[in-house]
């Protein structure tokens, strides 16, 4: 489509705004593509896409936000400064180090430490001797579920978050970390090589300075000789999941006697006994799509943008090696970095083409792959919802104003199924959600969600669960939980 008609085809939907019913542009009757009620819906998701920030209740919308995020902000940069001063042979050349507030996540959450659960800053080698830094999060010690009011009894499972690239940091996890542990999980965030806080050249040879050989043969699925350099590529975040989960399982995680070691018998997955669950963004969703193929500690995989199946192409351009074994939940967006109308849906979320959207599209990217292995799998697209979704970031890039909710309340519900065994997938199929959102001042309020109104009405979303208290019952399937228009 040229310029000019991409141009004029926005204004007249402008134009449509004011003279659509708020039943039409809510998606009521299911309006026809190019109608004016489906423009002016299209014209609602883009603005909704940005509610994090301009929605009620939103970081603009919330007077303590602005405090709150420069109290933390300049916390976090003078703490993160000092450290490098303390270790200067470890250097550490990444935005989260180099652009204030980058790590700070989200400020209205301060305060949770030691209040909600607890956490402790953590630091480990990875396999090429650089220096990744993280948080392990846990339940408080005698602290009831938030949501049932049930006292929290450990040992708990465990759960590993791989962040995103382009700089993604732990930071901008610890919401989704915080959420869990204060449900009975125990948590570790980290930072790949070269992003967030942890170093950026690799110390091959262990020893005290950086050091590695750019033209010697690359390993274990590197670009170069120097591994993890460039930060951004697929092997440096497949073996920072592994490298993570090594630590996590050691004698120098903080919180390794409230973590659940023993053999789980009723694992879904024949062969795996493990107890935990790995989750990543982004490049770390590829990267747990792979790892969970081949790792026999995993027990169930969430993918956050997007689960990655066999028969894909990889981040380098070859086809994904990934084996589908355990239950996994993908959790899907709409948009990629920027929003763009539906009339340029016809590519990818990343890189957006002409045409409008094709209701499968989701459901083509892993989920479909975890079927034909005969796996449990979840695809949830929220509304409205971006790439940016799962990182708590400030004040300029879009995503959904519930979003997040409503991540949190299926990762919480499709783990407390498949590593505590919960006895139906009730929590995972209704159709309201529950979930309690950090306000400022140490104040978490209440927010119910309708599912129905918070899916995709672009994409379908779907599930392929078995039923039971083993889930080893009958298989409950739904391709389109909305009616979107996928077949089975």
């Amino acid at each position: 489509m040229r310029p000019s008609r991409l141009a004029a085809a926005l204004l007249t939907v402008l134009a449509l705004v004011g003279t659509t019913t708020t039943a039409e542009a809510d998606g009521a009757g299911d309006p026809q593509p190019g109608s004016p009620a489906y423009l002016a819906r299209d014209v609602a998701n883009l603005a909704a896409a940005y509610g994090r920030i301009t929605g009620p209740g939103g970081q603009l919308a919330n007077p303590r936000y602005l405090p709150a995020l420069i109290r933390e902000a300049t916390l976090l940069t003078t703490t993160q400064l000092l450290t490098q001063v303390a270790t200067p042979t470890r250097p550490v050349l990444s935005a989260g180090q180099l652009v204030p507030g980058w790590n700070v996540g989200n400020p209205l959450r301060a305060g949770w430490n030691g209040t909600r659960g607890v956490s402790t800053r953590v630091s480990f080698l990875n396999r090429y001797g650089a220096l990744l830094r993280g948080t392990v999060h846990a339940p408080r010690p005698g602290r009831r579920d938030p949501y049932t009011g049930a006292v929290l009894e450990g040992p708990f499972p465990g759960v590993v978050i791989t962040p995103g690239s382009v700089q993604g940091s732990e930071g901008m996890y610890s919401w989704l970390a915080q959420d869990l542990a204060e449900r009975g999980y125990v948590v570790l965030t980290y930072d790949v090589q070269g992003q967030g806080t942890s170093e950026t050249l690799p110390h091959v040879n262990h020893g005290a300075l950086p050091s590695c050989d750019p033209f010697a043969e690359p390993v274990d699925g590197n670009l170069l000789g120097c591994p993890g350099v460039p930060f951004q590529q697929l092997a440096n975040f497949t073996t920072g999941t592994e490298d993570a989960l090594d630590f996590f399982l050691s004698q120098a995680n903080p919180y390794l006697d409230r973590l659940d070691r023993s053999p789980d018998p009723r694992s879904a997955t024949p062969g795996r006994d493990g107890r935990i669950a790995i989750i990543g963004h982004s490049l770390g969703a590829a990267a747990v799509s792979q790892v969970q193929g081949t790792d026999e500690r995993v027990a169930a995989v969430v993918a956050l943008d997007k689960l990655q199946g066999p028969g894909e192409e990889g981040a380098e351009g070859q086809p994904a090696d990934v084996v589908p074994e355990v239950p996994a939940l993908a959790v899907q967006s709409e948009y990629g970095f920027t929003v763009s109308p539906a009339l340029l849906s016809g590519g990818s979320t990343l890189l957006p083409a002409p045409g409008l959207p094709v209701p499968t599209r989701e459901r083509a990217t892993g989920y479909d792959d975890w079927l034909a292995a005969g796996k449990d799998a979840m695809l949830v697209v929220p509304r409205a919802s971006t790439h940016l979704e799962y990182t708590d970031i400030p004040l300029v890039l879009p995503a959904s104003r519930h979003g997040q909710a409503l991540t949190s309340s299926y990762v919480q519900a499709f783990l407390d199924r498949y590593l505590k065994h919960a006895p139906s997938t009730e929590a995972l199929l209704g159709t309201t959600l529950r979930y309690l959102e950090p306000v400022g001042g140490g104040e978490w309020r209440p927010v119910t969600l309708d599912r129905d109104a918070n899916l995709s009405f672009y994409y379908c979303s779907a599930h392929s669960l078995r039923s039971g208290p083993l889930a080893q019952g009958p298989r409950q399937v739904d391709g389109d939980l909305t009616g979107v228009g996928c077949s089975e």
